[in-house]
């Protein structure tokens, strides 16, 4: 059987790490595209061993990117979690570290006419019809990955790309309490469902047991921390409208704790079978929005609030990251911005052995 060879640029977004695609050189049907996308990362296979993943849920994801047909957006960006060990590609979620590259891939690729010192580059996310700017910095027409800026989670430094998230208040279900409650009782425990940037089930580490401090390897090893906030998550996935959770990897799920470090709060973040090394960008602004909603778990929050804007630092495993809230007169959110960083790491192609792809 002859190979077949896909285009792909291997790319570090933010705290995660990927494939990149331009969508017109994938399977334009879905079984095929998924069949194709298990393949390129290895999968299903603990090691993944035989592509490109890591055997890790923050090394097996994709991007698939497209010149966009709508007046508001440049590009279309489909976010695609591929399983580590199970035959799943799920893309019912979106993915703000991997979105850090998309706007350098679509430069890289020639989709995008780049002005000096930065482009902003406007994004639409087709998994949660949510758009977001991009502003890279560019010098003669190319994307600058060299800088100062640095992210807890990745060494080093680089240039920054600042994320404006415009579309921050129930973009998946039309409502950022999709529940129509501030708060909910599932297994026993309390919770606010938020639906912003994705879906997050949110709780007080204490009512699980937990301090909310521990490390992630810790808490991926407290299995019955795990059954207990999987049965969580599936109930209030119901109840969120967004149907049967299971093998889904929305709505996501983060235990709140006081902060310790200075910061604002203190999460640990499930992807959902996993705590996250550090702390999911779309995560992150559902937490921060939170902090904005009256009666919410994480409303009781001290944060840094000028001018019509909050400051919500978000302690995690491998540090914090800041969430700057522009909110409107009557202190509804209007966008949520954030700085990342990203690399290309590896440009070729992949070979896949589905003749039909």
């Amino acid at each position: 059987m002859t190979p077949v060879k896909i285009p792909c640029l291997w790319m570090r977004g933010g705290t995660s790490k990927g494939a990149y695609f331009l969508a017109e050189d994938l399977p334009t049907n879905q079984a095929l595209r998924d069949q194709a996308l298990l393949q390129v990362m290895g999968s299903p296979d603990p090691r993944q061993i035989d592509g490109l993943g890591g055997g890790d849920t923050l090394s097996s994801k994709v991007a698939i990117v497209s010149r966009s047909t709508r007046d508001d957006s440049d590009l279309d960006y489909l976010f695609a979690q591929v399983a580590v060990d199970q035959p799943i590609v799920d893309t019912s979620a979106n993915c703000g570290n991997i979105l850090s590259g998309v706007a350098p891939f679509a430069i890289l690729r020639n989709l995008i006419e780049t002005s000096d010192p930065e482009t902003i580059v406007r994004i639409y996310n087709v998994n949660t019809s949510s758009r977001i700017h991009a502003t890279v910095q560019t010098s003669g027409g190319q994307p600058q990955f060299a800088g100062e800026a640095a992210i807890d989670g990745v060494p080093g430094t680089a240039a920054p790309i600042q994320l404006d998230f415009q579309d921050v208040l129930g973009p998946l279900t039309g409502h950022v309490l999709p529940t129509g409650n501030t708060t909910d009782m599932f297994e026993g425990v309390k919770v606010t469902c938020v639906d912003s940037a994705n879906p997050v089930v949110l709780m007080h580490a204490e009512d699980v047991g937990e301090s909310g401090h521990e490390s992630p390897e810790t808490l991926d090893a407290d299995h019955p921390l795990l059954v207990k906030i999987e049965a969580i998550r599936k109930a209030a996935s119901l109840k969120m409208g967004l149907g049967d959770a299971t093998d889904r990897v929305i709505p996501k799920v983060a235990l709140l704790s006081p902060a310790v470090d200075g910061g604002s709060i203190c999460s640990r973040y499930f992807t959902p079978a996993h705590c996250h090394a550090a702390h999911a960008i779309t995560g992150a602004i559902a937490v921060a929005v939170a902090t904005t909603i009256e009666g919410s778990v994480a409303a009781d929050l001290e944060v840094d609030e000028q001018h019509g804007s909050r400051t919500v630092r978000i302690e995690h495993p491998s540090g914090h990251v800041d969430v700057i809230l522009t909110l409107q007169d009557d202190g509804q959110v209007k966008s949520a911005g954030i700085i990342r960083t990203a690399r290309p790491i590896m440009d070729g192609v992949v070979e896949i052995r589905d003749s039909s792809a």
